[in-house]
């Protein structure tokens, strides 16, 4: 038999003030989270909820069996863990508020910007620079569409494709992550100055994968996909999606650390849009902040994604502005550290409006009798 435990935040306060201090920050953020569920699963089945006041916390992961109660305890020590600043070259990135990560897709065939970029090395520079300018904290650059149905890419490809725009970033001390599943592609575009390695197949996709990630010292974005090789999308079969994601990053995590990554560089992203259905994606934004219990910065990507299309007339991907913004301040609601979008400069405003919000519910309070 299977037991596992799960420590899930499912309801947030403006401030540690509103809840009189029964609040605890979610992973460093400006997220305050008052109340939680003690979720117990056997063979992957849920059979127990208790849900509990901050407070009351500690008591209960006392009150449980040895085993689980070790699990639960890390878990709660995850989720008020404070997460050290990205070193993106001369760069810092810090994760106290959210960052916001502009896409640069090198590829003719990406679902929302295909072929926009790719041999028009001006136009992608000058919208690189654009989304610099608008407060990106990085550029993440890919080579090879990850969309449903797209073909893979030889490695030469994909490498001419990305390289020169890296190294082009590079050269004006931009904070670049690299977008790819080939390590080929990881080394070329280290070497050309990326700093940040963004893998959708979490170095699954290629068994060298893991000991270059390791041997590089680079952070990585570990994405979960159900699917493997060139089909990311397949096998998303899940009992409850939220539960089996965690479960699933949660195991590829302990076989990076294993591999010799190091804690610290490791990023998790929930695969929002990969091999899950609206619902399913659905349940996944609304679960989201249960991943800071891993203990890792949490990663977002639901821009454009076909899920707004979906719940919005079939709106095509470049008309998926509103849903974008809405699932980007739900992800930052939740504690997310980066999101990863294709409109920068309408995401760094939704950004500054939303730390505005949240410093002003920190002193809400200053002027009340002590």
């Amino acid at each position: 038999m299977t037991r596992k435990i799960y420590l899930q935040p499912i309801a947030f306060a403006q401030s540690p003030q509103s809840e009189e201090g029964e609040a605890v920050r979610l992973a460093g953020s400006l997220v305050w989270a008052s109340r939680f569920a003690l979720i117990l699963r056997e063979n992957g089945k849920v059979i127990s909820r208790q849900r509990l006041g901050a407070a009351e916390v500690p008591g209960a992961l006392a009150a449980l069996p040895g085993d689980l109660a070790a699990m639960a305890e890390v878990q709660w020590a995850n989720l008020r863990k404070v997460h050290a600043p990205l070193q993106c070259g001369t760069r810092t990135i810090r994760l106290e508020q959210p960052q916001v990560a502009g896409i640069l897709n090198m590829t003719p065939d990406s679902f929302s910007d295909g072929g926009s970029f790719l041999d028009k090395p001006d136009v992608a520079w000058e919208h690189a620079a654009a989304m610099l300018e608008a407060g990106a904290a990085m550029i993440d650059v890919g080579g090879e569409s990850t969309r449903p149905g797209a073909g893979a890419v030889w490695e030469g490809d994909e490498i001419k494709r990305v390289v020169p725009m890296v190294g082009q970033l590079a050269a004006m001390g931009a904070a670049i992550s690299i977008d790819t599943r080939r390590p080929a592609v990881m080394e070329a575009t280290l070497a050309a100055g990326a700093h940040i390695i963004n893998d959708v197949s979490a170095l699954r996709y290629d068994p060298r994968s893991l000991g270059l990630a390791a041997a590089s010292g680079a952070p990585v974005v570990l994405m979960h996909a159900p699917g493997k090789a060139d089909d990311l999308h397949s096998n998303g079969d899940y009992a409850d999606v939220v539960l089996d994601v965690y479960d699933w990053l949660e195991q590829r995590r302990d076989e990076a650390l294993a591999a010799g990554v190091r804690a610290e560089n490791i990023l998790l992203d929930p695969g929002v849009g990969f091999g899950k259905t609206v619902a399913e994606n659905l349940m996944l934004m609304n679960g989201l902040a249960i991943f800071h219990a891993l203990g890792h910065p949490l990663y977002v990507g639901a821009s454009r994604k076909r899920m707004i299309g979906a719940l919005s007339n079939e709106a095509a991907a470049h008309d998926r502005l509103g849903g974008s913004l809405l699932l980007a301040i739900k992800a930052m609601d939740a504690g997310a550290h980066i999101l990863r979008v294709h409109d920068v400069h309408e995401t760094v405003q939704a950004v500054h409006v939303w730390r505005g919000l949240r410093d002003a519910a920190l002193t809400d309070f200053a002027q009340l009798p002590q």
